[in-house]
């Protein structure tokens, strides 16, 4: 499950440098008061470990056994792979210190309302934070899909694990109607409309 399709190449390809504008854009205005979205902005990794920012689709003959999770959500709601049975599903690996993080949550908010009516799930998996902190993030940002507190037990992580490096945060997945991975963005979202169109593949039986 390594290979690139070449479409995801050709639209990657094509849509960097319109993300590199947009994210700059992003990054000045409603990020300006966000000190650690502002170290991303300015290209400082200090303490923070990110992915490469690879997209990565694999071909459904390639995608191999569903993945089967489970966790708690912020309030104790038990939450698993099951819940999910016959949906895409969109999977976020992220935490509140995590500056990509925090600039590519509205684009993830506004994707998850878009796709809402479309049946399509999104799920964050917090790995380091507390409820509180998570909630937090969440309400500043203002993310509406629930998130997966993952810290003590690891659970979700070592599901995905063979998806997911450990230390690759952000990552999201989108995950097929039969519960495969279809698709994988390693680190930031290099652009919003990269994930809609991976999403929409996935809606499309792709």
């Amino acid at each position: 499950m390594t290979s690139v399709r070449p479409s995801a190449r050709r639209r990657l390809a094509l849509l960097l440098p319109a993300a590199a504008a947009a994210a700059a854009l992003l990054l000045s205005g409603c990020t300006s008061n966000d000190a650690l979205a502002n170290q991303y902005r300015s290209g400082n990794g200090q303490n923070y470990i990110a992915g490469d920012g690879s997209v990565s689709e694999y071909a459904a003959a390639n995608r191999g056994a569903p993945v089967a999770f489970s966790g708690k959500l912020a309030d104790g709601t038990a939450v698993s792979s099951k819940d999910y049975a016959g949906k895409v599903l969109v999977v976020n690996f992220w935490y509140a210190g995590c500056p990509p993080c925090r600039v590519e949550a509205p684009d993830l908010e506004s994707l998850s309302q878009k796709y809402a009516a479309q049946g399509v799930s999104f799920l964050g998996v917090n790995l380091y934070d507390s409820a509180s902190t998570a909630a937090s993030f969440e309400q500043d940002k203002g993310v509406t899909y629930p998130s997966v507190l993952d810290r003590d037990t690891g659970s979700v992580l070592l599901a995905f694990s063979k998806t997911v490096p450990p230390k690759a945060t952000p990552t999201t997945l989108v995950i097929d109607e039969e519960g495969r991975v279809a698709a994988r963005i390693l680190g930031a979202i290099p652009d919003k409309s990269i994930l809609d169109s991976l999403i929409s593949d996935a809606v499309a039986g792709k």
